[in-house]
């Protein structure tokens, strides 16, 4: 399947990336081998609201991000995520700091992700929804974005964990006859620059490793290990150069 670019969101959308590119600046994009093909089932670190607004903002392709439901029903359920959820656990606010922020970031935060359209997660039955969705989308051409860190402690540069949610989606695919790419990637973000590996059938990481688990702690650890690398020799890609010769 040939990669796309794409113009992403309607037009008010566009003009509010447009503003936020004040706070959000274009990264570098470096693969380790050949760009990810569309339909690929994408791992990241999540740096906050840097590594997704990195990719929504400047990777013009088929993305779809798997996002909490709660950051997807609309106002109240996103304010209350995001102040008992978000801000303290994640980014260890004052609880009381944490709501008084939100009644003015959660209004801006439910029209900017109004355009985003995230695949809801679930920790209950309703996973079967997000399995169903991801793979329509990866049928279609579209590529799954996965932020499974455990950040229980907060978004770490060295990664403690991965939660296996993925790893249930690429089997349900394979069950049904779609053997998902999978390429791990890491955002640096004192660098700025976004790090693709190269992509792996899961039918190759089953055929290596014996269990479920040791799948996801080997692209864990492949993670990290891309958080380390020397760049040198990298392949750049200028998504904004392609999109203006488009």
């Amino acid at each position: 399947m040939a990669n796309t670019l794409v113009k992403k969101g309607k037009p008010y959308f566009r003009v509010l990336k447009t503003v936020m590119q004040v706070r959000y600046k274009p990264p570098r994009f470096l693969f380790v081998g050949e760009e990810f093909p569309d339909g690929s089932l994408i791992l990241s670190n999540h740096e906050g609201t840097d590594a997704p607004m990195a990719l929504e903002m400047y990777m013009p392709r088929h993305l779809r991000m798997w996002g909490a439901h709660e950051m997807n029903e609309g106002l109240v359920p996103m304010y209350k995520y995001q102040s008992a959820v978000y801000f303290t656990e994640k980014k260890h606010w004052n609880i009381w700091g944490a709501r008084a922020f939100c009644l003015i970031a959660s209004p801006l935060t439910n029209l900017f992700y109004s355009g985003f359209d995230l695949i809801s997660t679930y920790h209950d039955t309703r996973i079967v929804k997000t399995l169903k969705e991801s793979l329509a989308a990866i049928k279609a051409g579209e590529s799954i974005v996965v932020f499974p860190e455990h950040s229980e402690k907060g978004y770490l540069a060295e990664l403690e964990g991965f939660f296996a949610g993925f790893a249930l989606f690429a089997e349900f695919a394979g069950k049904r006859g779609v053997d998902v790419p999978v390429v791990v990637s890491y955002y640096r973000k004192g660098e700025n620059t976004y790090i693709f590996d190269k992509p792996v059938p899961y039918s190759a990481l089953v055929a290596q490793y014996e269990t479920r688990d040791a799948i996801v702690k080997a692209l864990l650890d492949r993670c990290n290990a891309l958080g380390k690398m020397n760049t040198k020799g990298l392949t750049e890609i200028d998504y904004g150069a392609l999109a203006e010769a488009e």
